[in-house]
């Protein structure tokens, strides 16, 4: 197997953009459609016991399991705990999960923040492949002590030419974080790649800000794509990226 397709998304806890409608099913119809090998996806409601309450079409599974259904293994990083339940990132694989760990990289006790690091075997492939899903702080000190984080449990691996992939919210408006990631790991952006620099995705309805992104190493890019217009601007507050890898 040569060819990978990844995407990645904050998926606003299932929720519509202003929080008026519980989109989890649509969004799984979606994520069918792109047919993807590797989701890579923040905000992920593992419980919430209000929501159960407040939207008849809940489902009773946490969310990355629903989404996941019996077309993707999945793996799901704990971030933020409060009495009602509680979210973080996800990872679904078609392949097989060798190990995952999740990384508490939170800059304060008010942003919780984890750093999803999961390990997959690919058929066909001698080395295993290494991916970190991140949903990054809204302050530009913490992303960068995030980023720094991120470089250090990574650059032993980037030294021996694993392969790698880094996704998610990297909530990086000032564009700080490809320059790191280049730097420290040799990663490529995937719409930089493709198209000179980051796309834009947020908000969905009227994309403004650069924040979701795809890193890449051992990899060389074949397409990527932002997911603009409907369904995708209806079914969270951010929109969808995508890329198509070929392994180097």
């Amino acid at each position: 197997m040569n060819k990978l397709r990844v995407v990645t998304l904050n998926i606003h806890k299932g929720l519509s953009q202003f929080n008026r409608r519980m989109v989890i099913h649509e969004l799984r119809d979606g994520l069918r459609s792109m047919d993807p090998d590797l989701v890579f996806l923040q905000e992920v409601q593992g419980l919430n016991q209000r929501f159960a309450m407040r939207f008849a079409t809940c489902p009773v599974a946490p969310q990355h399991e629903f989404l996941a259904g019996q077309e993707w293994q999945h793996v799901y990083g704990c971030n933020a705990v409060y009495d009602h339940g509680h979210h973080g990132n996800a990872i679904l694989s078609r392949f097989r999960f060798l190990s995952f760990e999740n990384e508490d990289v939170s800059d304060h006790r008010y942003e919780r923040r984890g750093l999803l690091h999961c390990v997959v075997s690919v058929p066909g492939w001698r080395r295993n492949l290494h991916l970190v899903c991140v949903h990054l702080s809204l302050h530009e000190g913490g992303r960068n002590r995030q980023l720094e984080a991120i470089s250090g449990r990574l650059e032993e691996l980037a030294s021996r030419d694993l392969p790698i992939i880094v996704a998610g919210d990297f909530n990086d408006w000032r564009h700080r974080a490809t320059a790191i990631l280049e730097r420290r790991l040799g990663m490529t952006e995937v719409s930089v790649a493709q198209h000179g620099r980051a796309m834009a995705t947020y908000p969905s309805v009227l994309p403004l800000l650069r924040l979701d992104r795809i890193y890449v190493r051992g990899f060389k890019v074949a397409a990527s794509r932002v997911h603009r217009g409907k369904p995708w601007s209806l079914l969270s507050d951010h929109l969808a990226v995508s890329a198509e890898l070929e392994r180097a």
